[in-house]
C-alpha cells in the first residue's frame, strides 16, 4: 500500500471503530469500502488491499463485493456524483429530456466524469422517490419534481463552485468523500438539517390519521 504514515494511522483507527460494531469482522467490509472511498474518492487498489488486510480477507473478495454494489466505484470519481431518474415514472414525466440536457451540458455520459472531476453523471433506475417524479439525486440526495431547466441550473452551480441545497435533506450537498465517511458509519452533524420526508410521501399517513384507519391489530 502506498497511503503516507498519517493517513494509514488514521484509516487504521477509524478502522477499528467499524470492526467493533459488529460481532464477525468481516461484516464490517461495506462500511469500510465507504471508508477507503472517502480518502481516495473511490475503490483503489490500495483501499482493497487495506480492507483485505483489516479484515482477513483476500484482496478478490474484497473485489468481489466492490464490484457488485454501484456506489463503490472503481475510478476517480467526480466530486459530485449527480444521477438522473430514467425509470418508467420519472422517464414519462421528463426524466428523459432532464438527462439528455444534463449530458449533454456537461459532456459525458453514463458513469463517466468530466475532465476537471467535478460531475460523474449516472443514469439511474430509480430513486425510490416517484411521488417527487421526475427526481435527480446528487451524492445521493433528493432533488424532488426537476425540470431541465432546473436541472441545468443545479449542474451549473455545480461547476462554477457554488453549493447547492437538496430539496430534501442537508442545508448543501456534501462532497462524494464527505458523503462516504457519513456511509462508513461517522456522523457529520447535519442529520437533523432541511426537510425529511416531504409532503407527498406523508399524504396516505394523513388520510388514515384522519380516518381513524389502523393496522389490523395497530395502535391508532
Amino acid at each position: 500500500m502506498t497511503y503516507d504514515e498519517s493517513t494509514l494511522t488514521q484509516l487504521t483507527a477509524d478502522a477499528e471503530q467499524i470492526v467493533s460494531r459488529y460481532p464477525v469482522p468481516r461484516s464490517a467490509l461495506l462500511p469500510m469500502l465507504h471508508l477507503v472511498q472517502s480518502v481516495d474518492g473511490f475503490v483503489s487498489p490500495d483501499g482493497i488491499a487495506f480492507c483485505a488486510d483489516q479484515l482477513g480477507l483476500t484482496s478478490a473478495e474484497v473485489s468481489a463485493v466492490a464490484t457488485f454494489y454501484t456506489q463503490y466505484k472503481r475510478r476517480p470519481n467526480g466530486e459530485y456524483q449527480v444521477g438522473v431518474c430514467t425509470n418508467t415514472l420519472c422517464a414519462v414525466m421528463g426524466g428523459d429530456e432532464i438527462w439528455k440536457r444534463v449530458s449533454e451540458r456537461v459532456g459525458v455520459g453514463h458513469d463517466e466524469t468530466t475532465a476537471d472531476g467535478k460531475i460523474s453523471l449516472e443514469r439511474l433506475e430509480c430513486n425510490a422517490a416517484c411521488d417527487f417524479a421526475p427526481v435527480m439525486m446528487i451524492n445521493w440526495e433528493f432533488f424532488d419534481n426537476m425540470t431541465p431547466e432546473s436541472a441545468l441550473s443545479v449542474v451549473n452551480d455545480i461547476l462554477d463552485g457554488k453549493p447547492v441545497k437538496p430539496s430534501r435533506g442537508p442545508d448543501a450537498v456534501p462532497t462524494f468523500k464527505e458523503v462516504s465517511r457519513v456511509l462508513a458509519g461517522f456522523e457529520d452533524g447535519r442529520a437533523d438539517e432541511g426537510v425529511g420526508a416531504g409532503e407527498p410521501t406523508l399524504a396516505g399517513l394523513k388520510v388514515a390519521k384522519d380516518q381513524g384507519w389502523t393496522a389490523e391489530g395497530g395502535a391508532k
